[in-house]
């Protein structure tokens, strides 16, 4: 999960561009970058968050119209400066790229590039993939002058090749602004155009925050399998290329985006409000005493507050969230996950002291979070401590650009739900069910049908994930763990 915002302004870009990132900045905190157009390409990119990587240096720099920037969570690639989007290629043309997702056939295209169109790639982040086989396809097209035409029939060329997720924006130099999402839609992608000049401008984003928060109107999403294309005379064109089934991924709206953001026409907020909803019906049929219902900052208030209502229960916020740590579900190595919780919440014990208290979370993934908070509350002098995730087990590996790719980081994993409780130290453990997630989404849109939920039940909605890929997957993530704890002990050491 990253998140990318690609501007054709007619003003400076770079405010917008920042400002941008700043609202999607949850979407990833190991690194950011930004590359500007004005005749020329101008590249920032840094280890960290926006606002530690961005000053009034770099703003003097990114001159231009014209812009691409990214927010980085590591999915494939080792993390740091060196795998920081966007990127970028000298020809033809002169192209930058960023995407949000995670190519399956990586290394296989990777390979490919090198032997075939001696293409030598610089990094393990797979946009760089994506940017070169996009650019390959151009340049076997021959042509001076990009049309709509020739820049579909390139990413035709993507679609038959990238396996996986991949909600990408690019830039070619002097021809125009290019957006597309894969066959699937399973990363969100929106666009949307805003009145300031003779000629309108346009903005690509993740999440629809960051195109209410630069002013841009006639917010649409891009479908799954779509192209737009913004030529050089500020032209609109766009195109589903290929149709398959829209999946857009479930865990967008249980945890990713933010609540104030609209992803495929659902509102986030609500369909956290409907979780609630549904996941308080399945709490009341086990008749539990509850004196208590208390969310996990930030992303289970919307739903714990529902369930409070619907309940007639007390409604309380007694788990405070230091705002200054980042969220520990995406940073990349599980001991700084482990070493955050601590310091990302503190309770308010009198809230709780004595009390049968309903815990409100998001979801269980690996169980750290969940076993911290729940010793924490009962360290509070807590009489029972209940757990409510409203999203179901977790116990399949992501492959399309989530954190959890081994099967034995589910604390769900061939365990129900008292042996999950048990794990966490919850006297009872209650969890969503699939049927109800779904659900609640289509509730806000009834016109999605499908949904990516391979995290949940192992139904992988691309066709081409074999216990093969899941294992290599598997491999090469446990090896990029391993050496990030040596990195860790080294630093500290």
């Amino acid at each position: 999960m990253c998140g990318v915002i690609g501007i054709w302004a007619n003003r400076e870009v770079f405010h917008d561009l920042y400002q941008g990132l700043l609202s999607i900045q949850h979407r990833g905190q190991d690194a950011a970058g930004i590359i500007t157009y004005d005749g020329r390409f101008h590249e920032k990119k840094g280890s960290g968050l926006v606002m530690d990587i961005f000053g009034p240096q770099e703003a003097a720099q990114l001159k231009g119209n014209i812009g691409i920037g990214h927010t980085r969570y590591p999915t494939v690639g080792g993390g740091g400066h060196e795998d920081a989007q966007p990127f970028m290629v000298n020809s033809p043309f002169g192209i930058i790229l960023a995407h949000n997702g995670n190519v399956i056939n990586y290394r296989q295209l990777k390979k490919e590039l090198f032997e075939k169109h001696q293409r030598l790639l610089n990094s393990d982040c797979d946009a760089e993939v994506i940017l070169n086989i996009f650019a390959q396809e151009l340049e076997e097209q021959r042509v001076n002058n990009l049309t709509p035409e020739s820049v579909f029939k390139a990413v035709a060329g993507v679609y038959r090749q990238v396996k996986g997720s991949y909600a990408t924006v690019a830039y070619i130099a002097e021809q125009g602004l290019l957006a597309f999402r894969d066959p699937y839609g399973i990363k969100p992608l929106s666009f949307g155009r805003r009145k300031d000049g003779l000629l309108p401008s346009y903005a690509f984003a993740s999440e629809t925050v960051s195109l209410n928060l630069m002013g841009f109107e006639e917010i649409e999403h891009i479908e799954a399998g779509e192209a737009i294309f913004i030529d050089r005379n500020r032209q609109l064109h766009r195109r589903r290329i290929i149709k398959r089934k829209h999946t857009p991924c479930l865990f967008e709206w249980v945890y990713f985006a933010r609540p104030d953001s609209v992803i495929d026409g659902v509102n986030v907020y609500k369909s956290r409000v409907n979780l609630g909803r549904l996941l308080a019906g399945e709490i009341k049929k086990r008749n539990l005493e509850i004196d208590v219902v208390v969310p996990v900052p930030d992303s289970a208030r919307d739903a714990a507050i529902e369930i409070a209502r619907r309940l007639k229960l007390k409604y309380s916020e007694a788990l405070v969230k230091n705002r200054y740590i980042g969220r520990t579900f995406i940073m990349p190595a599980e001991s700084k996950r482990q070493s955050s919780v601590r310091q990302k919440l503190n309770p308010i014990c009198s809230e709780m002291q004595g009390k049968k208290v309903l815990l409100v979370d998001d979801s269980i993934v690996r169980g750290n979070t969940s076993r911290a908070i729940v010793e924490m509350v009962r360290e509070c002098g807590a009489e029972k401590v209940y757990f409510a995730s409203y999203s179901p087990p977790l116990r399949y590996p992501c492959v399309y650009g989530i954190d959890m790719q081994t099967k034995t980081e589910f604390i769900a994993r061939e365990a129900d739900e008292e042996l999950v409780a048990r794990r966490i130290g919850a006297d009872q453990v209650i969890y969503q069910t699939l049927a109800n997630l779904k659900k609640a989404i289509r509730m806000e849109n009834p016109k999605l049908r499908y949904f990516c939920s391979a995290c949940f039940d192992g139904n992988y909605p691309t066709g081409d994930v074999t216990p093969e890929i899941l294992k290599a997957i598997e491999e090469e993530r446990k090896s990029a763990q391993e050496s990030q704890l040596e990195l860790n002990i080294k630093k500290t050491g």
